[in-house]
C-alpha cells in the first residue's frame, strides 16, 4: 500500500538569539512536547501560503517572509514530512492554539522535550543558529 507523505511546514522565528516554540496541545500527537509553530500544508497550497494560514491560526501573527527550506525529515512512524523554514513575522504572538509558548536560546532547546523531528532540526543545526 502506497501511503501519500503529507507536507508539514516548520517556522523558525527569530529574536536576536531567540527562537519561538510552542507546546501541543495534550491531546495531540506528541502531546505536550515542544515544537517550531506551523501544520500541514493544504492540497496544492505553497510553502508561504501554509505558513500564512497556520501563523494567523496559531499565533495571530502576519508572515513577512518565508526563506527556503533549511531541513527536512520524516516524522517518524508517520506520513508527515516536516520542513523547517526560516520565516519572519510581524506582530507579537499569542498562544492561541499551544498549551504555551516561549522564546528560547539554542542551547535552552536542548534541555526542553522537543518533538521528535524538532529535535532532529536541533541536532542538525548543532547551535549553529
Amino acid at each position: 500500500m502506497n501511503v501519500s507523505m503529507v507536507r508539514v511546514v516548520a517556522s523558525v522565528i527569530r529574536r536576536d538569539d531567540h527562537l519561538l516554540i510552542c507546546r501541543r496541545a495534550f491531546h495531540k500527537r506528541h502531546g505536550g512536547l515542544w515544537e517550531f509553530p506551523g501544520g500541514k500544508c493544504e492540497n496544492g497550497e505553497s510553502d508561504f501560503a501554509a505558513v500564512c494560514r497556520e501563523l494567523a491560526e496559531e499565533l495571530g501573527v502576519k508572515v513577512l517572509s518565508v526563506g527556503p527550506e533549511i531541513f527536512s525529515i520524516q516524522d517518524p512512524g508517520s506520513q508527515f514530512v516536516i520542513v523547517f523554514l526560516p520565516v519572519e513575522i510581524c506582530g507579537e504572538p499569542k498562544c492561541i492554539e499551544h498549551s504555551a509558548m516561549t522564546w528560547a536560546r539554542p542551547q535552552e532547546l536542548n534541555a526542553m522535550p522537543l518533538a521528535p523531528s524538532d529535535r532532529s532540526f536541533l541536532n542538525y543545526l548543532g547551535g549553529n543558529l
